[in-house]
C-alpha cells in the first residue's frame, strides 16, 4: 500500500474500514435515529406504532417517577463525582510514587475495574447487609449502629456511592496516572531549586498541568453516572423502600419500555436525558477556558 495516492489509496481506507463503519451504522446510528422517531409514537411492541406527537414528552414532564428518577440521579451524581474525583486523584499521586513492587499494586486497584458490576452489586449488597453485613459490624466495634443500608431510600444511595466509588477509582487513577507521567520532571527540580515544598510542587505545578486530564475525567465522570443502571437496579433489597424508590432516569427507561412494553415512551425518556447530558457537556466545553491550562498554548 505504500506509495499508493488517489483513489488506490482510498480504496484499501474503504476496504478496511467498511465492516466497522458498517457495524456502526446498523447497531448504533440506525437505532439512535430510530429512536427518536418512537419517540413520538405509542408503541407496545405487539402493534403497529401510532403517531402521537409531543404526548409522550408531555406526559413525562408531568410524572412524578420521572422527576424522582431525575433528583435521584443528581443527588448521587452530587456525592458521587466529588467522591471519585478527590479518591481517584490521591490514588493516582501514590501510584506515580516509584517503589518495589508499585507495578503489583497498580495492577491490584484496577481489578475491581474489570469486575462485573452485576457481581460487584452483589458482594457489596452482602457487606451492607444490615444484619451480617462487614460495615454495620465495623461500625458496631466502635459503638454505632448502623443503617438498614439497602432497606431505605437515603442510606441505599449512599451505599450505592460508596460502591461505584469502589470500582471506578482504578478507572480514574489510571487517567490521572496517565497525566501525571506526561509532566515534565524539569518543572519539579526548577521549583525544588527555589525551595518549594511539595503542597506548592502540587498547587502550583501538578494541578495547572493535569486540568486537561481532570477536565476530561469530569466529563467521563458525568457522562458515565447519568447512565448509572446495573447497580440501581440489583443492590437494594427487593420489595423494600428502597426498591419502590431508589430510580434513575436509566432504570425507568428500562421499566417502561420492557416492563410496561411502553417503548415510546421510554423512547422520549431516553431522548430527555440525552439532552441533559449535551447541555451539560456542552456547559463544561464552555468553561474549561477558565480553568483548563493546555502547555502548548
Amino acid at each position: 500500500m505504500a506509495g499508493n495516492t488517489g483513489w488506490g489509496k482510498w480504496k484499501w481506507v474503504l476496504f478496511f474500514l467498511t465492516p466497522s463503519l458498517v457495524g456502526l451504522l446498523v447497531f448504533i446510528i440506525i437505532p439512535i435515529i430510530t429512536s427518536l422517531g418512537y419517540a413520538f409514537t405509542d408503541w407496545n411492541l405487539l402493534s403497529p406504532p401510532e403517531y402521537i406527537g409531543t404526548a409522550n414528552f408531555q406526559e413525562l414532564l408531568g410524572s412524578d417517577r420521572f422527576w424522582l428518577a431525575l433528583r435521584n440521579t443528581v443527588f448521587m451524581i452530587a456525592l458521587y463525582l466529588p467522591l471519585a474525583f478527590t479518591l481517584g486523584l490521591a490514588l493516582a499521586l501514590f501510584l506515580n510514587r516509584r517503589f518495589r513492587g508499585m507495578l503489583v499494586v497498580r495492577t491490584a486497584t484496577y481489578i475491581p475495574v474489570i469486575a462485573s458490576w452485576v457481581v460487584v452489586s452483589l458482594v457489596w449488597k452482602w457487606i451492607f447487609n444490615p444484619s451480617y453485613g462487614l460495615v454495620n459490624y465495623g461500625l458496631g466495634l466502635v459503638g454505632i449502629e448502623g443503617p438498614a443500608w439497602l432497606f431505605e431510600p437515603v442510606s441505599a444511595m449512599f451505599a450505592i456511592v460508596i460502591t461505584s466509588v469502589w470500582k471506578d477509582m482504578g478507572f480514574i487513577a489510571l487517567l490521572f496516572l496517565g497525566g501525571l507521567q506526561n509532566i515534565s520532571e524539569t518543572y519539579y527540580e526548577a521549583a525544588r531549586l527555589d525551595g518549594a515544598n511539595p503542597w506548592r510542587l502540587i498547587r502550583h505545578i501538578t494541578l495547572p498541568l493535569l486540568s486537561p486530564t481532570m477536565f476530561f475525567v469530569v466529563i467521563t465522570l458525568l457522562i458515565n453516572y447519568f447512565q448509572m443502571f446495573a447497580q440501581v437496579w440489583l443492590m437494594p433489597m427487593q420489595n423494600s423502600a428502597a426498591d419502590r424508590q431508589v430510580e434513575t432516569i436509566v432504570t425507568e427507561v428500562v421499566t417502561n419500555a420492557f416492563s410496561y412494553n411502553r417503548m415510546g415512551y421510554a423512547s422520549a425518556m431516553s431522548w430527555v436525558l440525552f439532552a441533559i447530558i449535551f447541555v451539560i457537556t456542552f456547559i463544561q466545553l464552555r468553561l474549561q477556558n477558565r480553568w483548563v491550562y493546555y502547555e502548548s498554548e
